[in-house]
């Protein structure tokens, strides 16, 4: 694939925008570092070891999880890298075959007509599997995605070259789209060939107009540099109306393409108590009212039940977020803070109303989950001991400490793509699987 005069010019703009972030390319030197590292040490004998038969699909499996658990540096614990593992793996009729398929599959190719070859031959088998579960009546989110596919085999054949492969990041096709640089078909196997060869153009314009030599994961830092800066522009409020009140932010947007609604955009600038904000409340309403009533939005709008539970009734929480469908809810408090929120000013009052909420929605609504998410600005360190306190006295899997930002993100990604990211355990649910704190840039790891 060749790039015309105008791709080639959107590119070298956003060339031009990387190499003046000084900050961020220290930031990428480092991650390049220690990924040819993990890649040297660990990651290449475990892949090797595999496509040899020396060990076992699920001794593979939980390897990998393990070692990019430790070192998040390809973004693979997201929905189209583990997750489309496991629920390969816990949903195929035929783990032999699995296996055999996978081996032949992340084998890396010889050449681009090899690696689509084998794109197609694995989206066949991956069809194949999702109809024997769609016919055995099982649910729908059993059936891994389609639409994972170049991203899970282009991440095995960089670890084995990472010179010569570059992983198919969502993050990267959404800026080549928005730059007019490139956009995908519906061919998947086409697609990631397009998107290697695109690649390759790249390093060699950058590495003249640089005057130095690029490699692919400087093509890709490229891209992902502008990916950030496109979603801080997002979230800034380009206009907030509150009756006769206006608060306007320039920026140098022309036509608006955030997926994120002003009544989602404004939850952080709200957690953390912005005083300008004061002044264009309702009559009659405070901030903290408004923050519970946004945060209620925000998982409407994901496709949760959203239920308000605060607004002065006392010792409840702020709100409910059940999902019916995978069986799970939500217990949600939203508290605002100019500083970060410590867990110690409010346990006991957490503990009682979880009680209370956690064993109705167990007995009564038969959920099999139930999480308890704190939303707001940031949180400080001291909050280990206080979530074991919660799991042990309490009917709560996981404790979540939900940076306002996070939620603003998790609604982002689910406009921009509502049939693929489901709320279940393929999607927004994997989020809470571990307590602690729910950062922006953990979200978008799981969903880039």
């Amino acid at each position: 694939m060749n790039l015309n005069g105008n791709q080639i010019k959107n590119s070298l703009i956003l060339l031009k925008e990387y190499i003046k972030d000084k900050e961020d390319i220290k930031v990428s030197i480092s991650l390049d570092k220690n990924r040819i590292e993990v890649i040297n040490k660990d990651l290449g004998t475990l892949v090797e070891n595999f496509l040899n038969e020396k060990i076992s699909l699920s001794e593979f499996k939980s390897k990998n999880d393990g070692i990019n658990k430790r070192n998040e540096l390809w973004g693979f614990k997201g929905i189209k890298g583990q997750m489309f593992f496991n629920v390969l793996f816990n949903n195929t009729n035929d783990l032999d075959e699995c296996e055999q398929e996978l081996r032949n599959a992340i084998s890396i190719p010889k050449n681009d007509i090899i690696a689509s070859s084998r794109i197609k031959t694995f989206i066949s088998y991956i069809t194949r599997v999702g109809d024997e579960i769609r016919n055995s009546g099982e649910s729908k989110h059993k059936i891994p995605k389609i639409t994972s596919i170049p991203y899970f085999l282009s991440y095995f054949w960089q670890i084995q070259d990472y010179k010569i492969w570059p992983v198919f990041y969502t993050s990267t096709v959404s800026v080549m789209i928005d730059c007019d640089i490139w956009n995908p078909s519906e061919n998947l196997a086409e697609d990631y060939i397009a998107y290697k060869q695109i690649h390759e153009e790249l390093i060699k314009i950058f590495s003249k107009e640089n005057k130095s030599e690029f490699d692919l994961y400087e093509v890709e830092h490229v891209f992902y540099h502008k990916y950030n800066e496109k979603i801080k522009e997002e979230q800034k409020i380009s206009k907030v109306k509150n009756r006769n009140v206006e608060i306007k932010i320039e920026h140098d947007i022309g036509l608006p393409d955030s997926y994120i609604p002003p009544i989602v955009a404004i939850i952080p600038d709200i957690a953390r108590n912005d005083k300008k904000l004061q002044k264009i409340v309702q009559s009659g309403t405070n901030l903290q009212t408004a923050f519970e009533k946004h945060v209620h939005s925000a998982f409407s709008i994901l496709g949760y039940d959203s239920r308000l539970m605060g607004q002065g009734k006392g010792r409840v929480p702020d709100g409910l977020a059940l999902d019916v469908d995978d069986s799970y809810a939500i217990i949600w408090d939203a508290k605002m803070r100019s500083d970060k929120y410590s867990m110690g000013t409010d346990d006991r009052n957490i503990k009682e109303y979880i009680l209370s909420q956690s064993r109705d929605l167990k007995k009564r609504k038969h959920f099999r989950n139930i999480y308890f998410i704190i939303i707001s600005s940031s949180f400080s360190d001291d909050y280990d001991e206080n979530i074991s306190n919660i799991q042990m006295e309490t009917d709560v899997n996981e404790v979540i400490l939900m940076e306002a930002e996070a939620l603003v993100e998790m609604v982002n990604f689910k406009l921009r793509d509502p049939l693929n990211i489901t709320l279940g355990q393929d999607g927004m649910q994997r989020l809470f699987t571990t307590s602690g704190i729910l950062s922006v840039d953990k979200v978008r790891n799981n969903f880039m």
